[in-house]
């Protein structure tokens, strides 16, 4: 008696405790929908607006959405590249020894404190980009993406290299957590057969671990989406669009942060509050379609 009625204890505070999570979303997204009506009376030309100049009451949306998009999607490229890279050194190469030191620092970067990052990559990465980078790629300034130039090192790229120093551990981490769960007896047949090392990362490590490595890649490019502090501190905050990652741009999170608390009037307010609906709707909506090809991939296992 005393267990079953410990069981529906335990069922209603777990269900609760889901249901709040469902609860506090739909508050935040009513939250930011009813306060952000006055700027969808003009309908999608929020959205579509390339000009935001808050003095004369121009406020388009499209350059931090663009800007969000192009930052966070390079830097999930190389982060990928990279954690997934590191995760297969951790899990297959690296002795035992060496395996707990590098884990132990990775483990570390991710806890840094994004304004920690946006100071080094002010101080640090910004002039590195300016004196060392940027003249390499003005060799290729003939392709639209390396087009531009910045006198003070403050761009897109080295807001990309920065999430990419944030975002690269969290895969990094994921990506080997996955791959350490492959079953040995697999990894053993194939060896048996003659198959080198790199055949059975490739044939039975990726494939096997591919869900979970594609969900930290998900969660890594959240992130990139919505940090803040690091990006404002190192992207130039100039609400403009361009080919060229050499040129400074804007995000949504950066906008917000800066000018949250300048806002004057209710269409002002009411812009910044529709940039952070859009920001939270694209963050799911990325979500969702992870979610969705990791069914897929379920259904076809």
């Amino acid at each position: 008696m005393k267990r079953a009625r410990g069981d529906r204890v335990f069922w209603l505070l777990a269900f609760f405790s889901s249901l709040s999570v469902i609860v506090m979303f739909t508050l935040l997204f009513y939250e930011l929908l009813s306060n952000s009506v006055p700027i969808w009376k003009d309908g999608m030309s929020f959205i579509t607006g390339m000009v935001w100049d808050p003095l004369k009451g121009l406020f388009g949306a499209f350059p931090f959405i663009y800007g969000t998009l192009l930052t966070a999607t390079f830097a999930i490229l190389l982060s990928t590249f990279l954690g997934v890279g590191i995760a297969i050194f951790l899990s297959e190469i690296a002795p035992s020894s060496l395996r707990v030191i590098i884990s132990s620092i990775i483990e570390l970067i991710a806890a840094i404190p994004s304004v920690i990052i946006g100071l080094w990559g002010i101080f640090v990465l910004a002039p590195f980009v300016r004196d060392n980078l940027q003249p390499l790629l003005q060799h290729l300034s003939f392709i639209p993406l390396f087009s531009g130039k910045t006198l003070s090192g403050l761009s897109m790229l080295t807001a990309i290299l920065v999430l990419t120093f944030m975002v690269t551990p969290i895969v990094a981490a994921i990506a080997r957590e996955a791959l350490l769960m492959v079953p040995e007896d697999l990894k053993e047949a194939l060896y048996s057969l003659g198959a080198t090392r790199y055949e059975v990362v490739r044939h039975v490590c990726i494939p096997y671990a591919r869900q979970g490595i594609f969900g930290g890649v998900i969660l890594g490019y959240g992130r990139a989406l919505g940090e803040t502090m690091a990006v404002t501190m190192v992207i130039g905050n100039t609400p403009s669009i361009s080919a060229s990652i050499l040129n400074p741009g804007y995000t949504m999170a950066a906008v917000i942060a800066n000018e949250f608390t300048e806002a004057t009037g209710d269409v002002y307010l009411s812009a910044l509050i529709g940039i952070a609906l859009l920001l939270l709707l694209i963050s799911l909506a990325v979500n969702l379609v992870g979610r969705m090809i990791v069914w897929k991939w379920q259904q076809e296992g």
